[in-house]
């Protein structure tokens, strides 16, 4: 009798997670006058953030797809009901830009000239609809969203060859894209472990209260140091074996991260601690 109530206590409890599961949702926080970010209710979509000025609203990033982007945009309606007048993809994929159509049907769409190039290629082998950018940059531009303003930027290659940064000076904050995952490994597109670990010094340079991610928690620049610190870690093991002549299976097993063990990591989708060491063992066979 015990037993079978034990039992049954232990399918409660499993259906209640579940459906904490199911009804878990987004969440959308202050970081500062005019601007929130979006924390993702699931790792398949990106996190994303808006700026809200006195005449309209910029979105950085959108989502998976329709469904995700219409779940952004209902929260951006919950703050304001002003139109989405500017849209920035951090890079092209997917889980990045799957909701413009959504969210800023109506919006100038922004990116870097290689992320649109990138787009769309991509766009010719997939039956996915993306909105790609109606206007690109090379270095940098300023977007004016009176009161505020937000600092887009290309860092140089890092997690692809095309990534933008989008600074808030206002209110101190960033939003990373996937140059910034919260205790976790990325994947590593064709971009630049060096410049990458080059770019988030740049980033750590400047006043910042608040650091939204790609995925994941809502971060702070202690969290940025330590992804920095991570990938300066793991490029400098990688380096030192590379330079003593190790293949790249010897680079694989002999990487010591046990000081990130609380790390996420996704064999899926080539983000593990042994798949960011061999990516960039290809970068380092490349110079």
């Amino acid at each position: 009798m015990l037993e079978a109530v034990h039992k049954k206590s232990v399918w409660m409890l499993l259906i209640l997670l579940a459906c904490g599961q199911l009804w878990a949702a987004p969440q959308v926080k202050p970081i500062g006058p005019g601007l929130y970010a979006y924390i993702s209710d699931n790792d398949s979509s990106a996190n994303s953030t808006f700026l809200v000025g006195s005449k309209g609203i910029l979105v950085v990033d959108t989502g998976f797809d329709a469904k995700e982007g219409g779940k952004l945009l209902r929260a951006i309606r919950n703050v304001s009901p002003l139109p989405v007048l500017f849209v920035v993809n951090t890079h092209y994929h997917r889980d990045h830009q799957g909701g413009n159509t959504v969210v800023g049907p109506l919006a100038v769409v922004i990116s870097t000239h290689w992320t649109r190039e990138r787009t769309l290629s991509v766009m010719q082998s997939s039956p996915d609809s993306f909105r790609p950018a109606d206007v690109t940059f090379q270095d940098r531009l300023t977007i004016h969203l009176d009161p505020y303003s937000a600092e887009i930027y290309f860092p140089g290659k890092a997690h692809t060859s095309g990534d933008a940064l989008v600074y808030f000076p206002q209110q101190r904050a960033i939003a990373m894209g996937d140059l910034f995952l919260n205790r976790c490994s990325p994947a590593m597109d064709v971009g630049s472990a060096e410049n990458w670990i080059r770019a988030l010094d740049q980033v750590l340079a400047k006043p910042l209260e608040a650091v939204v991610p790609g995925h994941f928690e809502l971060s702070t620049k202690v969290d940025l140091q330590r992804f920095r610190d991570y990938l300066s870690d793991l490029f400098q093991q990688v380096k030192a074996l590379h330079d003593k002549g190790a293949k790249l299976e010897q680079v694989r097993r002999e990487i010591h991260m046990e000081k990130y063990s609380d790390f996420r990591q996704y064999p899926q989708y080539h983000a593990t601690f042994s798949d960011n060491a061999e990516t960039i063992y290809q970068q380092l066979e490349e110079h």
